[in-house]
């Protein structure tokens, strides 16, 4: 990016941790939503400069992380024994199904590609009339407009042969979610920038009236990161709630209208199961009914066998914020990047993943 180094400056994360320090007078637990900012936290060792009264919590906007193991075992038995083409966005090939991964399954012969656009597999679809072609439709909010496009896209071009396989999430029905736990311990969210650059804000203005909490947009840099947890900290010392844009030269308050128009026309809100977390109301994006020829779930049905999740893996509580990565017992041991045991140590998006690459903590524990 052309402003990119800017956002690193040594002199303002200087100037931002000493207003943190100066105006931090009580502890506050912070929880950012997306993982895109836990490993910004984690890479550029935030965590540690930080106030000693300031604790982030990293919360579940890895969706890779979330995407429930019948998902993956669906996707694999399609490839496996439906000989479908399965395209995928790479990170979800690592990540367990209850038997094996989709990497593990392109080992035994699946046709399983990775793609950076569903687009591409509309391509693969009309290039290959004689095979189904399914997409694994993974992500936020943030990925939902491409996948929708997709869909759109085959029906106009009348490819009887292309399908998604949705598997979508929403962010703010998480963070009511966790604001329902009677175990939370947040008192402040950052809100992903990424997401809100396609929903806008109004999502947000509920829930901040609804659980007086602050919550703050903000971008995915040291800068960004820094100043929008020093915003978060004014309000909470003030005893203040408000919704504030830190990322304002991305994030407009009506997002992108015509993608966010083309989400709902093709999807609607329905409730969706989350690995590690169990169900959340209206949190799932499905495919409306005039486009379930487009759906796997209604071509293929369900997967046949009963998916069974990892019950040795604490992602869920990783995911909630109950714990650190470093506090699993598995973290480092019996689950690395090359070994997971769940979803978080493989996603680029995943805490555990972020700890196991650049957290100091980390490396402690192997020095021990």
């Amino acid at each position: 990016m052309k402003h990119l180094t800017e956002y690193r400056d040594a002199d303002l994360v200087e100037n931002l941790l000493h207003q943190l320090k100066k105006v931090t007078t009580k502890p506050w637990n912070i929880m950012e939503v997306c993982g895109g900012q836990t490993h910004g936290l984690v890479k550029h060792g935030i965590l540690e400069m930080l106030p000693e009264g300031i604790t982030m919590i990293h919360g579940p906007g890895c969706p890779v992380c979330v995407t429930p193991v019948s998902h993956i075992d669906q996707a694999i038995e399609l490839a496996l024994e439906k000989d479908v083409i399965l395209c995928s966005y790479g990170d979800m090939l690592r990540v367990p199904g209850s038997r094996m991964s989709l990497l593990q399954a392109r080992a035994k012969g699946a046709d399983i590609r990775i793609m950076y656009s569903p687009l591409e597999a509309v391509h693969i679809a009309r290039e290959n009339p004689d095979r189904q072609v399914v997409f694994f439709a993974v992500g936020f909010e943030t990925t939902a407009p491409a996948n929708a496009l997709s869909v759109v896209q085959a029906e106009k071009a009348g490819l009887k042969n292309y399908a998604i396989l949705s598997a979508h999430v929403l962010v703010p029905p998480a963070i009511e979610a966790i604001m329902l736990d009677k175990e939370t311990r947040v008192h402040g969210f950052l809100a992903a920038g990424h997401v809100c650059t396609v929903m806008g804000l109004s999502e947000y203005y509920p829930l901040v009236a609804t659980y007086k909490i602050p919550v703050v947009v903000t971008g995915f840099e040291p800068v960004d990161l820094l100043e929008g947890i020093l915003m978060v900290v004014k309000q909470l010392e003030k005893g203040e709630h408000r919704l504030e844009n830190q990322y304002k030269r991305v994030v407009w308050p009506d997002g992108n209208k015509q993608a966010v128009a083309l989400i709902h026309s093709v999807f609607e809100n329905r409730d969706r199961e989350w690995r590690g977390i169990g169900s959340i109301p209206m949190s799932g994006l499905f495919l409306r009914d005039e486009y379930r020829d487009y759906d796997a779930q209604f071509r293929f049905g369900p997967a046949t066998a009963t998916a069974v999740e990892q019950v040795e893996c604490l992602s869920g509580d990783v995911m909630k914020g109950k714990i650190k990565p470093v506090e699993c017992p598995h973290f480092g041991t019996t689950c690395t990047p090359e070994h997971p045991v769940g979803a978080p140590m493989v996603s680029s998006e995943g805490a555990c993943a972020a700890y196991y690459n650049f957290s100091s903590q980390h490396r402690m524990q192997e020095l021990k």
